[in-house]
This record gives C-alpha cells, structure tokens and sequence, in this order.
C-alpha cells in the first residue's frame, strides 16, 4: 500500500514539474524626456541580460513603443520557473561580482543625467492554456501587449477562463501569434491580465485580426452568459523589439 502511494506520489509530482506554470516579470521603463538613454541600452546590453542568462534566464524581452509616445518607455519580459526562482536570481545578483562590476557606470550615473524617472515591476503567472512563454518566429517584428482589466475578481477569472477553454484555440486558428498570457499576481491596474502577440509586420497583424472577430467558435462563446462582463477596459500598445532582445 505505501509502495503504491508513493509510485502515485512520484508520478505526481512529475507531471506537475513537466507543466509547471511560468513567473513572468515584466519591466516598465519611464525615460526622463531629452535624457539620452545610452547607459540605461548599455546596463541591459551589458550586465542585466548577461547575468540573467547565466542563471539560466533565457529568451528576455526587451522592447521600445512604436511611435513617439511620452513619456518614453522601455519594456523588459523575463520568464522564470517559479516564483522562488525569482527570489533566487535577485539573490544571487546582490552578490554577483561580475554583475556588479559590469553595472558600475549605471549606477554611478549623476542623479541629473540619469535617464530613468522611475520602473514598474508587474509579475504575473503564466495561463494553463500556455505555461511557458513561447519565443516568436524569426524576422517578428511588431508586438502586440494587451491588458485586460475586469472590474471584479470574479469577473476577471470568467474572462481567464474564457482563454484558457476557447480564446487561445482561436488565437492559434487565424494567427495571432502568442508569446505569453499572464494573470497579473503583483503590480497596478488589478484584477487584469496581460498577453504578448508578435508579428512580422502591420499588414499580418490587421489581417489575421479580421480573422478573429467572424470566427465561428468566438460569435458562439461571445454569446454565453457565463463570459458577460468580463472585461471592464482594454489597453494595447505596440512595441517593437530592441537590438539587443532576445524574442
């Protein structure tokens, strides 16, 4: 009998480990107008993305808008295991020698040439229907974040359910190509949700959107009961990737 529960145990707690949901932090970069932002490009260029990456952080996001928004903002997606990997990589950069040497001019910068006014830290975890961030295909060059705030919990979680059981099928159906869907579990504007699409260009994004809203399955689920009110206000920004990103 104990030789059965823990082979059940054991199997258990396999599956779980292969369809672990990921963490997804995600950085939001306010520039100070007419403050040349080299030293920030160059922190990322040349200590943060580096030092994440040794830890095994892979595949980080680093984006801009496109347009001439103000204020500037610059974007950064890094995916982790879980949340005590998070904990772990901060850790283990306090006491990175490599990194913080490589960091010195960042932080060394004058308060009156520093180009930051101030970052977010949202973190999110990653749907059940995508647990792990999927890197765009080659050549995507227009990213699509949208956030959708629901005006209650319950409200909220109808409309996660609503993509974990239907919307993510229709995304993959007429192309709109997911790089992450996350439930927001620290940071402003909650209740909400966010998810990153990529595309090789404004044509492709147009035109596989038209696709969505005739969608057969999606004219269905729009209707049910169970799905109204689910979504009290959308946000959406465009960004494109920076030289340096790794998506």
């Amino acid at each position: 009998m104990i030789k059965k529960f823990t082979i059940g145990v054991i199997l258990f707690l396999g599956a779980f480990g292969f369809s672990q949901k990921e963490i997804y932090e995600f950085r939001e970069y306010e520039l100070k107008f007419g403050k040349p932002a080299k030293v920030l490009h160059e922190y990322f260029i040349n200590a943060l993305i580096p030092a994440l990456n040794k830890q095994g952080i892979k595949n980080i996001g680093a984006f801009e808008e496109i347009g001439d928004a103000m204020p500037k903002k610059i974007y950064l997606l890094i995916a982790y295991d879980n949340l005590e990997g998070y904990q772990n990589v901060l850790d283990i950069l306090k006491d990175d020698s490599v990194f913080l040497q490589a960091s010195e001019v960042y932080h060394k910068t004058a308060q009156e040439i520093f180009p930051v006014e101030r970052y977010v830290t949202s973190l999110f975890t990653a749907f059940d229907g995508i647990p792990k961030l999927v890197k765009p295909s080659e050549g995507s060059m227009i990213f699509e974040l949208r956030t959708y705030e629901g005006y209650n919990e319950d409200a909220f979680q109808r409309k996660v359910k609503m993509f974990n059981e239907s919307e993510l099928g229709i995304f993959d159906e007429v192309g709109l190509h997911s790089v992450f869907f996350g439930e927001k579990i620290a940071g402003p504007q909650m209740p909400c949700l966010t998810y990153l699409l990529a595309f090789k260009d404004m044509e492709e994004r147009d035109a596989n959107w038209a696709k969505f809203g005739p969608n057969p399955e999606w004219q269905r689920i729009l209707k049910l009961p169970e799905y109204a009110n689910t979504v009290s206000n959308i946000y959406r920004v465009f960004l494109k990737p920076l030289p340096y990103s790794q998506l």
